[in-house]
């Protein structure tokens, strides 16, 4: 490769990135100005309001039968407030307003362990009396008072009522106070009746006691803090670093008007995508590692501050030397594959407005992946380890705790690495492709478009499917889903009314070909035949594939179980029609109708069925079943694609599923006709045979369905 060439190339796509200020803001103002005036002000703000809060003056309303025991402790909770708060001190140093909120308030600054005298309370609390109110509930709505306390004896104990506005923060805060002097108030009533009695309260009231020892170090625990925001905030960032070089290196060089004349230049393709892509990433990685030291200095700022105000121990920062190594170095691999990735999103559009709109939806997944490092005991195994972006927060989670796995580490790097590989090789096809660099707009969204200007026939655009499916995805996960809880089977039902009727609107809005959309066309004998012998086969290899997923989420396989058991109910007929028949009917439309044809009007016909079977697989919305029911959507796409109707497939997936029926309701019937079919573990020899057998089922059905298209493609030429 002419390296020379690919240099030019780099430093004219970093001067026509750097001419865009919104580059330079993302990349430079945000990081370093922006985001510790940020910090800082919120950190202002939060001070101020707390301050706010401890200053304010409570009113306080009390009506109780108790002789005066509440107003008694009141006063008391509050002239005592200062001698409580240094009294309720922990081995931590705790801030004032920590302070306020567990006594009846401190000092404003930190109250430290050397055990200094706490200030009087800052705050002020004016008993109200309640003959003078009138309604306790017309006097909180127009805030005369803050809280409104009532106390009477009920079965032989003292029951009080604190009423307050939670929409209101001084009523709020009141209340917390409230309930303060309640439990001081009860402590105090059970230590008398204890000493009336001539117990011994201490011994009663406090059989056991214990302390914490916290043995992490300073390093731990400030890493374990670390290890939740840093990695998050590190793929938002290098996300949002690479965001708008890629816009501007293909929609924005696209909208320029400038890709023609690229194309016509002694330049390969190769050398084209390869400097767009180094350049992408390089400015992915400095934005990502301006962002790391910016957070970095203010989290110094932080501990600096932290340690004049209290005693707290220092750290040893050179520890964190290898978390910093491996985090630079998943700054790299992470920044090739979220710019290629960013790349092959933006490569689509033919705007920089649309090229916005088309990555919208990469910064909400890689931000909602991002969020795994803020849940618990979330293991970094070998499994995750493949996974994109959450490998990434989690290896530096770990990194920061200490917890180091080379091999880990390995597959991490290596794994983001080989998608970002994968990423370009996509990439350089967009680029071979006229038909997506130089699209004329007609496979643009069409939905939105007057009906008189469509014209009749044909499928619907891609861009018309990608947002029907969207929009049936979430209306099935919130309309279905409530339907599902609410009527059971009904809801089921209704789950596959959705699928069949958004994506039927489309079609006749569109003044789509029904026919040709949905493959409505008769299919030969041959073809139910070659059908019926691969979702035999299908059917034996699934067995396999269950019985492994069993082994591997035994609780997800029986929960799955369990749900289905609880919708389902005992009237089999009403199950049949709802689990098979149904789905039959109403996912074949979708997939194997609206989305394959679609797809394959514009795509290859290997893309356009691979693209519905995974489609297939995530719509059931489990991992346990999305192999096998992706192998299932992988089966029917061949059907249809072979023999040009969707019968055959309505037929298959009918049957499909009534096995998993007549098998859940008559285990004992299909027990003794295909006991294989009620194991849930196979041994080494059973597994061989079953795929075996498989597999023969399966090339028996694509050389019969062979023979179909054959035989169909004769009629048609004659």
């Amino acid at each position: 490769m002419n390296t020379k060439m690919i240099r030019t190339l780099v430093k004219k796509e970093m001067l026509d990135v750097f001419r865009d200020k919104k580059t330079v803001i993302m990349m430079l103002i945000v990081p370093v100005v922006l985001y510790p005036l940020i910090f800082i002000g919120v950190m202002q703000l939060m001070t101020f309001i707390s301050s706010s809060m401890e200053k304010q003056n409570y009113r306080i309303a009390v009506e109780a039968e108790d002789e005066g025991r509440f107003l008694h402790k009141l006063e008391a909770f509050c002239q005592d407030g200062a001698q409580a708060a240094e009294e309720g001190q922990t081995d931590d140093a705790v801030s004032s307003t920590e302070a306020v909120e567990k006594t009846a308030g401190a000092a404003t600054g930190a109250v430290e362990e050397s055990g200094e005298e706490a200030e009087e309370p800052s705050y002020e609390i004016t008993i109200v009396d309640a003959d003078s109110i009138g309604d306790y509930e017309t006097a909180l709505n127009e805030e005369e008072i803050d809280v409104y306390v009532s106390g009477q004896m009920k079965d032989g104990k003292l029951q009080y009522n604190v009423y307050y506005l939670s929409s209101v923060n001084n009523s709020s805060y009141a209340a917390g106070l409230m309930k303060d002097v309640c439990d001081e108030l009860k402590e105090d009533m059970t230590r008398q009746l204890l000493m009336e009695e001539g117990m011994d309260a201490e011994a009663v009231l406090e059989p056991v006691s214990y302390e914490k020892q916290d043995i992490a170090s300073s390093e731990q625990s400030i890493g374990s803090i670390m290890g939740s925001i840093l990695p998050f905030m590190l793929v938002v960032s290098l996300l949002m670093g690479t965001m708008y070089p890629a816009i501007d290196t293909t929609a924005g060089e696209r909208e320029r008007g400038t890709l023609e004349t690229i194309l016509t230049l002694p330049v390969t393709n190769r050398q084209l995508i390869v400097s767009k892509f180094i350049t992408v990433a390089v400015i992915g990685m400095v934005s990502a590692l301006l962002n790391i030291l910016s957070m970095g200095a203010i989290a110094f700022y932080m501990y600096k501050m932290l340690e004049m105000q209290t005693d707290m121990g220092s750290f040893d920062a050179a520890r964190f030397l290898p978390a910093i190594f491996v985090c630079i170095l998943t700054v790299f691999a992470f920044s090739l594959f979220i710019s290629a990735v960013a790349m092959c999103v933006t490569s689509f559009a033919k705007s920089y407005k649309e090229a916005n709109n088309y990555i919208t939806p990469l910064m909400l997944v890689v931000m909602f992946v991002g969020y795994i490092g803020f849940i618990p005991n979330i293991e970094l195994t070998q499994t995750m380890a493949m996974m994109p972006v959450a490998n990434i927060c989690l290896l530096i989670k770990n990194m920061l705790l200490f917890k180091v796995d080379y091999a880990v580490i390995a597959v991490v790097l290596l794994s983001n690495i080989a998608y970002a590989v994968m990423a370009i090789l996509f990439l350089s096809k967009i680029y071979d492709s006229e038909a997506i660099l130089f699209s004329d707009g007609k496979a643009g969204l069409q939905l939105f478009e007057r009906r008189d200007n469509l014209k009749k026939g044909g499928v619907p655009t891609v861009s018309d499917v990608w947002f029907v499916v969207a929009l049936t995805i979430l209306l099935v996960l919130y309309a279905g889903s409530m339907m599902q809880v609410k009527f059971g089977l009904a809801g089921v039902f209704g789950t596959q009314m959705i699928l069949l009727l958004v994506p039927l609107f489309l079609v006749i809005y569109t003044k789509r070909d029904i026919r040709l959309t949905y493959g409505f066309t008769g299919a030969k004998a041959t073809g139910y035949l070659g059908g019926a012998l691969m979702t035999v086969g299908l059917l034996l290899v699934n067995l396999v594939l269950s019985a492994g997923m069993f082994v591997l989420f035994p609780e997800s396989m029986s929960n799955l179980e369990t749900t289905f058991s609880n919708i389902f109910g005992d009237n089999v007929a009403a199950v049949f029609l709802v689990v098979a028949v149904a789905p039959a009917i109403c996912e074949e439309m979708l997939f194997r109708g609206v989305i394959l044809h679609s797809l394959k009007a514009k795509y290859k016909i290997s893309s356009a069925i691979a693209i519905t079977a995974a489609l297939f697989g995530l719509y059931h919305m489990s991992l346990i079943k999305f192999i096998p029911t992706g192998l299932l959507g992988l089966i029917l796409c061949i059907v249809v694609w072979k023999t040009g109707s969707i019968y055959p497939a309505m037929l298959m997936h009918c049957i499909n599923n009534a096995i998993s029926v007549l098998v859940t309701y008559y285990p004992e019937q299909i027990g003794k006709v295909l006991p294989v079919l009620n194991k849930s573990s196979f041994s080494a020899s059973e597994v061989l045979c079953l795929c075996a057998a498989g597999g023969i089922f399966i090339a028996a059905g694509a050389l019969v369905l062979n023979k179909t298209k054959n035989v169909a493609g004769e009629e048609k030429k004659s």
